[in-house]
């Protein structure tokens, strides 16, 4: 999303033709691959461990890191190749990320019109919000499952449902609050609530 926000507002004239099926689909399939790639040595490397725990997961889906720690047997391993995946994937995403929104606020600041560098910084805005919402939630449970040790259980189940729900449901309201009629309508809305 980042690449298509760059190219529609730094070069708009030739988004169709930068952004042709075949680049987007170079794009899928290098994503696709860099997660598979990534993700497969997890359950080659949960398999190898002894369980002689209770075999429930605490949790209320299996990601990686819960289902190891029900092993008997130190799973440093499996812990610290879940931290390089972290890193190898956010990282480089944070980069391109920070990267294309440095062209862009470059050229938002050469729009010619008060009214286009708003418009456009909003559209970038909503886009900044949906993504901080999921990464800061991902990092949030994955440090909070390695490191949260003197967190209680209840409390880490509840962060993990607060950290999957939460992007999937501010994403309507991010950009949603940005169409006039959505915001005109919430707003008749609590104002006859209110009469």
């Amino acid at each position: 999303m980042a690449y298509d926000r760059y190219v529609a507002i730094c070069d708009p004239l030739r988004h169709s033709i930068i952004l042709k099926n075949s680049t987007v689909a170079k794009i899928s399939l290098a994503v696709l691959l860099r997660g598979a790639i990534l993700s497969l040595p997890f359950p080659l490397l949960a398999r190898q461990w002894p369980y002689c725990r209770t075999n429930i997961v605490p949790e209320p889906y299996c990601s990686h890191i819960v289902v190891v720690s029900l092993a008997c047997t130190d799973i440093r391993v499996s812990s610290y190749y879940g931290l390089v995946v972290i890193f190898c994937v956010m990282g480089p995403d944070a980069i391109f990320i920070a990267l294309s929104y440095t062209q862009i606020l470059r050229t938002i600041f050469h729009l010619p019109t008060k009214d286009s560098r708003l418009k456009t910084f909003g559209t970038c805005g909503s886009h900044i919000c949906a993504i901080l919402a999921f990464y800061i939630s991902m990092l949030f449970i994955s440090f909070t499952n390695r490191f949260g040790q003197n967190v209680p259980r209840h409390f880490q189940v509840l962060i993990s449902n607060l950290c999957a729900l939460m992007p999937p449901m501010l994403n309507p309201i991010i950009y949603g609050a940005r169409t006039k009629q959505i915001r005109d309508r919430l707003l008749r809305l609590f104002t006859q609530k209110g009469s």
